[in-house]
């Protein structure tokens, strides 16, 4: 991580450089702070590049996340251009994820963050630009809320006394961060009477709404409300808070600290080069091989283009009342018109391709589903989603998961 500031003599005349002291600065010198090189074109104008991520083999560089702070331009008229956008995506060139629809958000506490109302979109450059007037000294700004892992030790310290609350860990990551496994039921019920569900957050560090999900469905689910309750003593909730907490940490995108996506290799599984995937994959495969059942296993995840279910065929019926459930009970609104069967999403003439789901089926036959969710616009809401809307999501996806797995009509 870096700082990045204006008050360089080396590009700048010596006649300006005392009056840029006081000017702007721009800086990613802190959890999970992402950008790439600064052009300041005028003392009020800047190009940012986002860094972005490429795969092992230097592919598939995406440049969803750029977070970062601004110090010093307090009411001062700022121009700021989001540049070097354009990536691929499963090998894919020429796609970007930042578009017209993105609009970022900023915050003057680090803590409650705000859609801009209005960026400028240069279609043929592929540029999102920003204008405004920081009404206080420092302003952050994000493609999305951020949630780091100091949200989640928060989290973490917030419920861990909870009777009903269990936490350990599956394994290290590259890096030697704890791969927690979290676990919520009420002991007092003996295991064989309950639903068992496997949950996911975060194997992408950009998909941020993912995390602000689980936190508001483990919050439900360890809450005095009565049908949370109900849903401890029927049930075992296994969960993955943070499937890539050094990326997290990093500020990156969707690779782990070697490389490889943590979506898209669980049929090519190293436990060196992504001890991540081989430590979570362990933690399901061990608690399928001694003979405990899985109800339904699913990842959440974030994306700008679409909104969608997906399972394999052999599930079809759970998965489309799982998506019955959702549509009705939270803002989920699925941009395809029918659950998507896992399969078609993958290239088995190139290994390494391979996702959760696609691969906890392939394995073991668990009914493992992914579900995205967008970022931008949400027509259920009528606005981009918030952080308090994640929240709510998150509680109203384990509700609905409850119903799936619990209803007889």
């Amino acid at each position: 991580m870096a700082l990045h500031s204006r008050a360089d003599p080396g590009y700048i005349g010596k006649s300006m450089f005392a009056l840029l002291l006081l000017a702007a600065s721009i800086h990613t010198d802190f959890l999970g702070g992402s950008l790439g090189k600064i052009e300041w074109v005028t003392p009020v104008h800047a190009r940012c590049a986002v860094e972005g991520e490429s795969d092992q083999d230097g592919r598939n560089r995406q440049a969803n996340w750029y977070y970062f702070r601004v110090d010093g331009a307090r009411d001062q008229e700022l121009t700021l251009d989001l540049v070097d956008l354009v990536g691929e995506y499963n090998f894919r060139p020429g796609s970007h994820a930042v578009t017209k629809d993105t609009h970022p958000v900023y915050s003057y506490d680090g803590r409650h963050w705000r859609h801009f109302d209005a960026i400028e979109w240069d279609d043929q450059e592929v540029r999102l630009r920003l204008r405004f007037s920081p009404a206080q000294d420092t302003v952050w700004i994000a493609h999305v809320p951020p949630y780091t892992n100091d949200h989640l030790s928060l989290l973490i310290n917030d419920v861990a006394n909870h009777p009903h609350f269990q936490r350990e860990a599956a394994g290290r990551t590259v890096e030697g961060r704890e791969m927690l496994l979290l676990t919520v039921t009420d002991p007092q019920v003996p295991p064989q009477e309950k639903k068992v569900v496997w949950l996911m957050f975060r194997q992408h560090s950009w998909e941020t709404g993912s995390s602000w999900a689980g936190e508001g469905a483990l919050r439900f689910l360890l809450s005095d409300a009565p049908e949370a309750a109900r849903m401890r003593r029927g049930a075992i909730f296994k969960i993955f808070p943070m499937a890539d907490p050094d990326g997290v940490a990093r500020g990156g995108v969707r690779f782990n600290a070697h490389g490889y996506d943590l979506n898209r290799n669980w049929d090519a599984v190293d436990a060196k080069l992504m001890p991540e995937i081989a430590a979570q994959r362990q933690a399901v495969l061990d608690w399928v091989d001694s003979k405990r059942p899985v109800h339904l296993f699913l990842s959440l995840h974030n994306t700008e283009t679409s909104e969608y279910l997906e399972g394999p065929a052999e599930y079809r019926e759970l998965a489309d009342r799982l998506r019955k459930m959702l549509v009705e009970m939270t803002t989920f609104h699925p941009t395809r018109a029918e659950p998507r069967d896992a399969a078609s999403s993958t290239t088995p003439e190139k290994p390494g391709r391979r996702s959760v789901n696609q691969g906890l089926h392939h394995d073991r036959r668990i009914p493992a589903m992914l579900m995205e969710q967008m970022v931008t616009f949400n027509t259920k809401l009528g606005r981009r989603p918030t952080i308090q809307d994640r929240l709510d999501f998150g509680a109203g996806l384990v509700r609905a998961i409850w119903r799936t797995l619990t209803d007889t009509e």
